[in-house]
């Protein structure tokens, strides 16, 4: 019985009551109003409503067609927007009301926060794109860090946008993908600077290629370019006769340096990211054989010319005709494919010495032993229809001796 009168029990007991009472008393004075949000508990599940609690004395009432399918219980929390208040009769739903998205995009364009939205159309001077419901324009050059192309490839997709310029009522609403794209390459540029060196090999995707060259993004908003000489080891013309926007490749980063506008340059080679083709000479490739090439390039003492992929042997002037010759043009022409024999390998310097003067002359030698065994067929032929045999020779002697005998 003591327990009963214990003080401590009572100051507990009298210190619980305060509280619920005081909680009671908040819960009467609180008010909702349309565009709050709250997060409710589930009360009870109906077969058309939800009840929720909204922390105030009266409950929420959430439509089950508004949840799209989605199964809830009793003692489950939701995350809602109050969407109207009629006296004790509050709805709730799931959506943000005109008012919550109007809030929810100034707090972006104050805090400078980030927003996802979907680029509805293109139209003059610009894009039209859906953010929460609501749409905004951003002018053409806004869309991308690089120039635009085609601007019909960005319509239907989504993309994060930054707010420019806010307008309360939503009338005018600028968003820039830019200023997004330049802040996260600011950011990768510092980090790139500090995880690579010259030397190191990267693996990168073909985002753009120009006359002189590929840009590949090394890592996410962050580009490098890869001349187009160091694409790879035979000549190109354009770099998309050896690679292809999206093409993963793997490179050897050449060079880190500071641009005039203050950002970082890196030039790449992937040719020098793989193996030399002198690592993996063809089989036919040997002294002594004559091969197919292409010639590559013109030069005061030579051509050079291409015997396979990215294999190039030199043809001196000395090499090139029986006759004396001023210059390569004089016996053939970049592009023109030639017969010519390899006369030496020199594979520590990756070098070929070829000839085309010897594959002419080996061509004049078969042709004139050609034609003198022809020859001498010919005569042997010829000669023996006209002298006949031995005694065909001598018949018209004895003849004669014969005629004076008698």
């Amino acid at each position: 019985m003591a327990d009963l009168f214990d003080d401590d029990n009572n100051d507990s007991g009298t210190n619980d009551f305060a509280r619920m009472f005081e909680e009671s008393m908040g819960a009467t004075s609180r008010k909702v109003s349309v565009g709050d949000k709250i997060r409710g508990e589930i009360l009870s599940v109906g077969k058309e409503e939800i009840f929720v609690s909204t922390g105030t004395m009266d409950d929420g009432v959430v439509l089950k067609s508004d949840l799209e399918g989605k199964e809830v219980k009793a003692g489950e929390f939701l995350d809602l927007y109050v969407t109207r208040v009629q006296g004790s009769q509050i709805l709730l739903s799931l959506k943000p009301t005109a008012k919550n998205i109007s809030e929810d995009l100034e707090d972006a364009f104050d805090m400078e926060l980030p927003v996802e939205g979907r680029v509805l159309e293109a139209v003059n001077g610009g894009f039209r794109v859906s953010i929460l419901g609501k749409t905004c324009f951003c002018p053409m050059s806004q869309m991308d860090s690089r120039r635009i192309q085609d601007a019909a490839t960005y319509v239907g997709q989504k993309f994060e946008f930054m707010i420019t310029q806010f307008d309360p009522k939503g009338r005018n609403i600028v968003v820039s993908r830019r200023k997004l794209l330049d802040q996260q390459k600011e950011a990768a540029t510092a980090a790139f600077s500090e995880d690579y060196k010259p030397g190191d090999e990267v693996t990168g995707q073909v985002t753009r290629m120009e006359p002189f060259g590929a840009f590949i993004e090394i890592t996410p908003g962050f580009e490098g370019l890869c001349h187009i000489s160091q694409i790879g080891w035979s000549r190109l013309a354009h770099p998309s006769e050896a690679l292809k926007i999206g093409q993963q490749v793997n490179a050897k980063i050449l060079k880190i340096e500071e641009g005039l506008n203050g950002r970082l340059n890196v030039s790449l080679s992937i040719k020098e990211g793989g193996a030399h083709p002198f690592e993996n000479m063809p089989s036919n490739i040997r002294e002594g054989e004559v091969v197919q090439g292409r010639v590559t390039r013109c030069m005061k003492f030579g051509a050079f010319v291409e015997v396979a992929p990215g294999i190039e042997g030199l043809v001196p002037l000395g090499e090139m005709s029986f006759k004396r010759i001023n210059k390569a043009e004089d016996v053939v022409k970049e592009g023109q494919t030639v017969s010519v024999k390899i006369k030496e390998i020199r594979a520590d310097e990756r070098r070929l010495l070829l000839s085309i003067k010897d594959v002419l002359g080996d061509a004049q030698d078969a042709e004139n032993h050609a034609a003198s065994a022809e020859a001498v067929a010919w005569n042997q032929k010829s000669g023996a229809a006209k002298l006949g045999t031995l005694g065909d020779q001598f018949k018209g002697l004895f003849d004669q001796n014969q005629s004076k005998k008698k």
